[in-house]
């Protein structure tokens, strides 16, 4: 049994015109931005329009799918449906619409199931407002404190943003799923990495998820006038930034492993004027590594680098944690039927572990689950020109289609 490639490509095509920007080509569905609930509403509409069950839940997770999961428990797939900002076509929506997909090809192929067969796409997995909100929901880890302060880098709370959509946010709270309602998770995506692009392997059968950290610091300063403030005499916001940067390779070579990252990815001056010495600049630090103890060590290395830097350039340095997201590991069981089924279709096939995080960590807590890799041309995602070809893309949905089956039988 096979899926339709052409169905799927037609589908995967379609939903990135949702958020599409013509100017830089990128995709723009941002968590619980328009594009981002237009894209949710299309997916419902299709999925009921070719007859499958469907809903939202109070988290803004969407649900299509075959049987019912209250009497048997099901076997759950998807990914999610939000993008960075100028992101590409296939993060997240490769393993919504494979799902959908691979519901399809049951659907029409009339085959029945011992258990129940679901695909969600899932809420604010790209972190806007700190950690995997939809997963994490469904997982039961969200509590009310962090639901009421969770604001994204520019000050706008989750709740806010929820209530732009009519949704509330204390209904996160009851999104949560129990494990006996589940069988097994298996998620579908791009690797968003070089390795199986540049080994030539068709599927990557993952083992761990990186864990990561995100904060926003501020160091501040005072502004001053650019032609007349003396260089030793400025506190000098900008300048504690940039001593940081050079800082990252030595706390990754002290304190680091080869799987670790730090990136400074969005910065703010204030107050921003070509004529001012910067008196404040605002910026994030995201932090990764496949152990949370070595997590911990370079969340204490940047800490100690920002205190010293900040006095010797006469600034306050202030942080604030939004998310902690722990390393996890895949289910082994699940591994190998990836890696059996891949054996099977004679496709390539390795076992690797992510860079990235992935809802299939929070699915783990409370189910057998399963990530499954596809190349991305050069290891280029979270921008416009991430791409996997549709060859590899057929193979990994219909890898998907084959452990599915295998778990829902």
């Amino acid at each position: 049994m096979n899926i339709n490639a052409e169905r799927l490509k037609s589908t995967l095509r379609e939903l990135s015109q949702i958020g599409y920007n013509e100017s830089d080509h990128g995709v723009y569905r941002w968590g619980f931005t328009d594009a981002d609930m237009e894209a949710r509403r299309w997916f419902l509409n299709l999925a009921e329009q070719e007859g499958f069950k469907c809903h939202m839940d109070g988290a803004g997770n969407v649900f299509a799918g075959i049987g019912d999961y209250h009497e048997t428990p099901a076997v759950l797939t998807g990914s999610h449906l939000d993008t960075v900002p100028a992101g590409g076509m296939f993060d997240g929506a490769l393993g919504v619409l494979a799902g959908l997909e691979v519901l399809r090809t049951l659907k029409e192929n009339d085959v029945k199931l011992k258990h129940p067969v679901w695909v969600v796409g899932t809420a604010e997995e790209e972190g806007r407002f700190g950690g995997m909100m939809g997963s994490q929901a469904l997982a039961g880890v969200v509590n009310m404190d962090w639901l009421m302060s969770a604001h994204d880098a520019d000050g706008v709370y989750l709740k806010d943003a929820m209530a732009k959509h009519d949704l509330d946010v204390m209904d996160v709270l009851d999104a949560a799923w129990p494990p006996s309602r589940l069988k097994a998770f298996y998620e579908l995506h791009i690797e968003q990495g070089p390795v199986l692009f540049n080994e030539e392997v068709s599927i990557g059968a993952v083992e761990g998820i990186s864990g990561v950290f995100k904060w926003i610091v501020h160091l501040k300063g005072k502004a001053d006038h650019a032609g007349t403030a003396p260089m030793n005499m400025r506190s000098d916001a900008f300048m504690g930034l940039a001593d940081f940067a050079h800082e990252i390779e030595r706390i990754i070579a002290e304190d680091g492993t080869d799987k670790t990252r730090i990136t400074v990815g969005k910065v703010e001056l204030k107050p921003g004027s070509p004529h001012t010495v910067p008196g404040e600049a605002i910026f994030t630090i995201v932090g990764r590594d496949m152990s949370n103890e070595v997590m911990n060590d370079l969340a204490d290395a940047c800490r100690k680098a920002l205190s010293a830097i900040a006095r010797k350039h006469r600034l306050m340095f202030e942080y604030e944690q939004v998310s902690w997201l722990k390393p996890q590991s895949c289910s082994d069981k699940l591994t190998q039927i990836i890696e059996k089924s891949a054996k099977a279709r004679n496709l390539s096939c390795i076992r690797m572990p992510s860079g990235a995080g992935h809802d299939t960590q929070f699915f783990s807590e409370i189910t057998q689950a399963g990530l499954i890799f596809i190349p991305s041309v050069n290891g280029v995602s979270h921008a416009p020109d991430e791409w996997s070809h549709w060859h590899d893309v057929e193979a990994g949905a219909n890898i998907l289609l084959d452990c599915i089956l295998n778990s829902a039988e």
